[in-house]
């Protein structure tokens, strides 16, 4: 044949490691997502090892998993936490309240009171209104302030939403300290699956001035850079390894705090848990829209509410397996729901072999993040995305 249909495992993983997944799903009713705790150990011991200077804080909502949460409680790890519900599963779990920040710049005064009644005393803030509740709310505590990012480079940016311009970070600096609380830091987030390491250099920067100001004009001394997440997972569009990344940010470090050696705080949801899941679906129908059609439109059994929204624009790019041979022909590839939007990929189209039938399970690699926790709860019925360990 021409163009035999082949996808080639082991540029995401290896062979052996993929089996364990198909034989541990085997009995499994798709759709559902696989997740191997090995890789997430791996992640975390990797990222260690690279930015030995940086204290991890795990973004829970990237995979909330008990089995998730403990093990990286066993390896050491902090967390970032974006709401009560998430502070009440990490205490239930009997993690200590001095391992977590509230990391959700969008909070209610209420919700602040139960953190602080609980524990936290580490908070994120970007508006004038929400310091103010922390003062009320949680008074003396340590507050980090988030700096507006472009996101240029990034898969999945977090811009606009999140941040204070430099400018206004300055003045709740100052604002913070008048209410009693503690100025603590600056964070940033370059954006989601980033693939410019240069994003990092130009937030640096910024905080670099930031950190000057304070010290010599508002005689505040800063303590903390929190540089939240951005490390990429195994998507298809490629990316430098986390050794690359880990010395050019240590650069930026170096260059823009001088002699400086502030407390360093990550927060990688993406680059911890991605690799180390696997979503097993079905494959509903095939069919043409039209006798001249040339893409096949592949239905599974899942789609963007049941927990591949970031397929929204086709941002996220999921490595897809199909199984089965022949021809490689070019598929449109769409969900169960009656929504019109849920097609993950049309204008992308992903290659599946020719003799790919209606009952076939397919494959999304590198989905251990941000997709469980995304999925819709009963539309058209659909129950959440179904969860599985391997220990």
């Amino acid at each position: 044949m021409d163009h035999p249909y082949s996808f080639d495992i082991e540029e995401y993983m290896s062979k052996e490691r993929f089996k364990r997944f198909k034989e541990f799903s085997g009995d499994k009713e798709t759709p559902c997502l696989i997740v191997d705790l090995a890789i997430i150990r791996e992640k975390y011991e990797e990222l260690r090892k690279n930015l030995p200077f940086a204290k991890v804080f795990y973004a829970v909502k990237a995979n909330p998993l008990d089995e998730v949460v403990t093990q990286l409680q066993d390896l050491g790890s902090s967390f970032d936490v974006a709401t009560r519900f998430e502070l009440d599963q990490l205490l239930r779990l009997d993690i200590s309240p001095d391992r977590m920040s509230y990391g959700n710049t969008i909070k209610k005064e209420r919700d602040i009171a139960y953190f602080y009644d609980k524990g936290i005393r580490l908070f994120v803030s970007d508006s004038e209104a929400d310091v103010e509740k922390l003062a009320r709310a949680a008074p003396g505590s340590r507050v980090f302030f988030r700096i507006l990012t472009e996101g240029l480079g990034a898969d999945w940016p977090l811009s606009r939403k999140f941040g204070s311009h430099p400018e206004l970070t300055r003045r709740l600096i100052v604002k913070a300290k008048e209410l009693g609380l503690e100025p603590h830091g600056i964070s940033f987030h370059v954006g989601s699956q980033q693939r410019d390491i240069g994003q990092w250099s130009t937030a640096l920067t910024t905080v670099g001035s930031i950190f000057r100001w304070a010290r010599e004009q508002a005689g505040i001394q800063l303590k903390m850079i929190n540089m939240g997440g951005g490390f990429p997972a195994s998507y298809i569009d490629p990316t430098n390894d986390i050794q690359e990344y880990a010395e050019e940010i240590y650069r930026y470090i170096t260059s823009n705090l001088g002699g400086e050696t502030p407390e360093i705080i990550i927060e990688p949801g993406r680059s911890m848990a991605g690799d180390s899941g696997i979503i097993v679906t079905e494959i509903v129908n095939i069919a043409k829209k039209s006798k001249h059609d040339l893409n096949q439109w592949v239905f599974l059994d899942i789609g963007k509410f049941g927990g591949l929204i970031e397929t929204l624009d086709e941002a996220i790019k999921y490595p897809i397996y199909f199984q089965g041979g022949g021809e490689a022909v070019d598929a449109i590839i769409a969900g169960p729901t009656c929504d019109s939007m849920d097609i993950m990929y049309e204008k992308h189209t992903y290659k599946m072999p020719s003799d790919a039938k209606i009952g076939d399970r397919v494959y999304f690699l590198t989905c251990g993040a941000y997709t469980q926790s995304y999925s819709s709860i009963y539309f058209n019925g659909f129950p959440p995305l179904a969860a599985y360990v391997i220990k």
